[in-house]
């Protein structure tokens, strides 16, 4: 079975890329427009040729290059924007999308989507405060929500491959209204008060300025990062996105590869319960609303793509504290809260106008290299 759209796309770097196919006119016959385009690049000056790499190289640091530019503005407009107080404030509050866009990425990667995320959230949240409710342990609360959240990960990944389901939005967007129907059910539609302090530590608590919440950000981030680099199983997923047919033609394990991502991004979803559920010391069936799509603008503005094989935890990262800092920003210059959704909006659109650029600009440099050499 193949994972996500039909078109199949280049792994993540230039180096590694095949060559684009010839295009061809609409009877489907090659046209003439390859062999232009090299020869125009063989007789491209070194100047022309020094640009396009510059040009790459741009595109490439865009997601960081775009957020320091964007925190130079904002700091700009308004001195209260990089006191401590207010950078720990973005850090704890774009913790959770931060968590999330991190499963959201290996679930991307493969050319999947995790649209339940948000509706996880509301109920690992909801199963935590009733498991507290009844003398659970903070032990007994964490543990519950992160298997509430790998539980319907995993739901949503045998469903999808053992199911033979033609793409993963299907599954997630049917698992989003279950997940949220579940909680309104076990909560009765009302905001559950209380957590242990070990929930509340975890999510409240502050070394100083720094939340916790942002140290185990970076934990996981730290986690993901070496499971993408440097497992076997980090370069499966990057295969199985790039060329699933080929993926398995190799041997690799595709079905098991598609569940394993899909249950990591629900006990992401877990971990984001936690999270939350201990910064506002309770367990809700509102929790998460939307934070499906704010993962999903985290990942894609961080520069990886729809298409699979293409990004990584640290872009998406950044992209998770550009939602941030936008909404950060927004509220500080008291700008109404609906000019977020635009906001947020329109830099999608640039990031993946940038994806596209990028792909264009990649397969005329390769184009201009094999002519240099």
């Amino acid at each position: 079975m193949t994972a996500g759209p039909l078109r199949q796309r280049a792994d993540t770097t230039v180096d590694d890329a095949p060559a684009p196919a010839p295009p061809r006119d609409d009877a489907g016959r090659p046209t003439d427009a390859a062999p232009a385009a090299q020869a125009d690049a063989s007789s491209a000056p070194p100047g022309r040729y020094r640009l396009l790499e510059w040009s790459l190289w741009l595109l490439r640091m865009g997601p960081g290059l775009i957020l320091i530019v964007l925190v130079l503005v904002i700091n700009g407009l308004t001195p209260l924007f990089l006191t401590p107080r207010n950078l720990g404030n973005v850090l704890a509050q774009t913790a959770v999308i931060s968590v999330l866009a991190m499963g959201q990425l290996l679930v991307i990667l493969t050319r999947g989507v995790d649209l339940s995320v948000g509706s996880v959230v509301a109920l690992g949240s909801v199963a935590g405060g009733l498991v507290f409710s009844r003398g659970g342990s903070g032990a007994a609360v964490i543990l519950t929500m992160l298997a509430v959240g790998l539980g319907v990960g995993l739901i949503n990944g045998l469903v999808y491959v053992v199911g033979r389901i033609p793409h993963p939005f299907i599954v997630t967007l049917a698992m989003l209204s279950i997940a949220r129907g579940f909680a309104l059910w076990l909560s009765d539609g009302r905001v559950l008060p209380g957590m242990p302090p070990a929930v509340q530590t975890i999510g409240g608590a502050s070394l100083g300025r720094l939340p916790l919440s942002s140290l185990v950000v970076a934990g996981l981030a730290v986690a993901v990062f070496l499971l993408c680099t440097r497992m076997l199983w980090g370069r499966w997923i990057y295969a199985v996105g790039g060329n699933p047919d080929a993926a398995r033609r190799t041997g690799i394990p595709v079905g098991r590869v598609l569940v394993s991502v899909y249950a990591l991004s629900g006990l992401a979803a877990g971990i984001g319960a936690v999270l939350i559920a201990g910064r506002t010391d309770a367990g809700s069936p509102n929790f998460g609303t939307l934070a499906e799509l704010d993962s999903i603008a985290a990942v894609v503005i961080g520069g990886a793509s729809f298409l699979g094989g293409r990004g990584n935890v640290g872009n998406a990262l950044v992209g998770a504290l550009m939602i941030g800092v936008i909404r950060n920003a927004l509220n500080l210059l008291n700008i109404d809260a609906f000019f977020q959704l635009i906001a947020i909006g329109v830099v999608i659109v640039v990031a993946v106008q940038s994806d596209v650029l990028r792909t264009h600009l990649e397969a005329r440099f390769r184009v201009a290299r094999a002519a240099r050499s």
